[in-house]
């Protein structure tokens, strides 16, 4: 293992590390995609070509550039380059709509969107506020600065603005997380404990513009490993691939831990490089992890928290067995608390909404300080947490039981799904009057979104063609599994729909 980063150091900023390990180790694999390879030497090189265009297109520190794309390398390099260059990166979901994508684009401010290909042909006809770039071979290297040239140098502050992660898109007023420097920094000395060096193997099918693929990406690329990327998720290829390359980490969700495990061929491929296994975003069943646990090789670590950042908690499943039904005690100088209703730190073993407080905080919801107000919680000294909107309790020895969410999101195959989101799109349709959106297990995807509508009078649409026209001004990931009439919601005596009535009603 070659040691280049003393993750001890107050701070290091992304792109000068893996400069560092162009000088050190130029030839060393930095990216795989595909059949395609780039070493360290080859990727500092590209991005600091990235970082000379948008330096040449004239645009100042601290601004943003958007992408979406599938993952690929010359995505690694945009992301590399543009920070290179002073600024924050904004990665969108393609599986968005071009309304989406549009939306998010502008919300951020983004003074160029680079699109792959896919992208590209769907965006047709929509009106953009910033240009477009290819970010493939029909656009991207006649775009880059010719090669050797190299950026005029930028200082990165800590405080910088690294990414803008979007947690929701649909409504016309998304929010987009924005995550310092610092923020990803905490990652990386994060890492340090998980068995990340030079000799590091990181193999990745979860998407780019995510915040559980960055936790890990970043970490790989600082520490001089080896991001070998699948642009699509594939049980059997997963399988086949992690073999292959000698994979030693990689990140899941739940649902991709549930398809690979149940391939009849599982055992057929040599696993036993791996030396770190993670997992985060969804509810992952002790039932899976034990799963995992007997017929994987390597340890087995679960992260429980935010994109917005605040408090994680960390289980380390390989080291506590009897705790599967846990999501871990909080990390290393994380301060993780339970509130009640009225703010107020509940006692061990008490249920309250959990909030956390460490290094890895977002800077707030860009553009919108009130949403940001109100996603934190101060102690009694001012010290700023953020608000996870789940309940939990924590057991006698310190390991947090998470109970129900407070907030309503779906977590569908490792993605966020905001009810409210889909709601207002069903409300745009004349032939309803109320509807609810609720989350139901799925065997498939872990929750899967459905919908109970009231009818407005005279209506005469039938529930699977209001699907259908629903389903189609969503995105991908956001589409209903299914949708029922009711004559009306069941609400408390103040006016809220109780969810989960509806979701218990959906299974009788």
């Amino acid at each position: 293992m070659y040691p280049v980063l003393d993750p001890g150091a107050e701070f290091r900023d992304w792109p000068s590390l893996v400069a560092e390990h162009a000088r050190r180790r130029p030839g060393a694999p930095a990216l795989t995609v595909g059949e395609r390879e780039l070493d360290y030497a080859g990727l500092d090189a590209l991005a600091d070509r990235v970082a000379a265009a948008l330096q040449r297109e004239g645009l100042a520190e601290r601004e943003v550039v958007a992408v979406c794309a599938a993952s690929s390398i010359e995505y690694v390099a945009l992301f590399v380059g543009a920070l290179r260059a002073g600024l924050a990166l904004a990665p969108l979901a393609p599986s968005a709509t071009p309304a989406q994508i549009a939306a998010m684009a502008a919300d951020c401010d983004a003074r160029l969107v680079f699109v792959d290909a896919a992208v590209a042909a769907a965006l047709q006809g929509q009106v953009l506020a910033a240009p477009l770039r290819r970010l493939d071979d029909a656009g991207f290297r006649a775009w880059l600065a010719r090669a050797g040239t190299r950026p005029r140098p930028v200082a990165i502050a800590p405080d910088a603005p690294f990414n803008i992660i979007y947690s929701s898109g649909t409504t016309g007023a998304p929010k987009g997380i924005v995550q310092p420097h610092s923020m990803r920094w905490a990652h990386v000395r994060r890492a340090a404990v998980s068995g990340y060096g030079s000799d590091t193997v990181t193999l990745i099918a979860t998407p780019l513009y995510s915040n559980t693929t960055l936790v890990v990406v970043v970490p790989t690329l600082a520490f001089g490993g080896h991001l070998v990327l699948m642009p699509r998720f594939d049980a059997a290829t997963y399988l086949s691939l992690a073999a292959r390359v000698r994979a030693t980490h990689t990140m899941l969700v739940p649902v991709q831990y549930q398809r690979l495990m149940a391939r009849p061929d599982f055992g057929a491929h040599d696993l036993s490089s791996f030396r770190f296994k993670f997992c985060t975003s969804a509810p992952f069943s002790a039932a899976l992890k034990a799963d995992v646990l007997a017929r994987w090789p390597g340890a087995l670590v679960e992260y429980y928290g935010m994109t917005e950042g605040g408090g994680t908690c960390i289980l380390q499943a390989h080291l506590f067995p009897h705790k599967l039904h846990t999501v871990g005690q909080p990390a290393e100088g994380h301060d993780v608390r339970l509130v009640d209703e009225q703010g107020r730190e509940v006692a061990r073993g008490e249920v309250g909404e959990v909030v956390g407080r460490s290094p890895a905080m977002m800077s707030g919801y860009h553009g919108q300080p009130a949403l940001t107000a109100a996603a934190e919680w101060r102690d009694g000294e001012g010290r700023r947490y953020i608000r996870t909107g789940d309940v939990g309790r924590f057991d006698e020895d310190g390991f947090l039981v998470l109970l129900d969410r407070r907030k309503d999101m779906v977590i569908s195959g490792g993605f966020n799904i905001y009810p409210s989101d889909l709601e207002a799109v069903l409300r745009r349709h004349p032939a309803v009057a109320d509807c609810a959106v609720v989350g139901i297990a799925s065997a498939e995807w872990g929750e899967t979104p459905v919908a109970w509508v009231v009818c407005a009078p005279g209506a005469a649409i039938a529930p699977e063609a209001l699907r259908e026209w629903a389903n189609a001004q969503l995105g991908r990931t956001q589409r209903l599994a299914g949708l029922r009439y009711t004559d009306e919601l069941p609400r408390s005596a103040i006016g809220k729909v109780l969810k989960r009535e509806l979701r218990e009603a959906w299974g009788r």
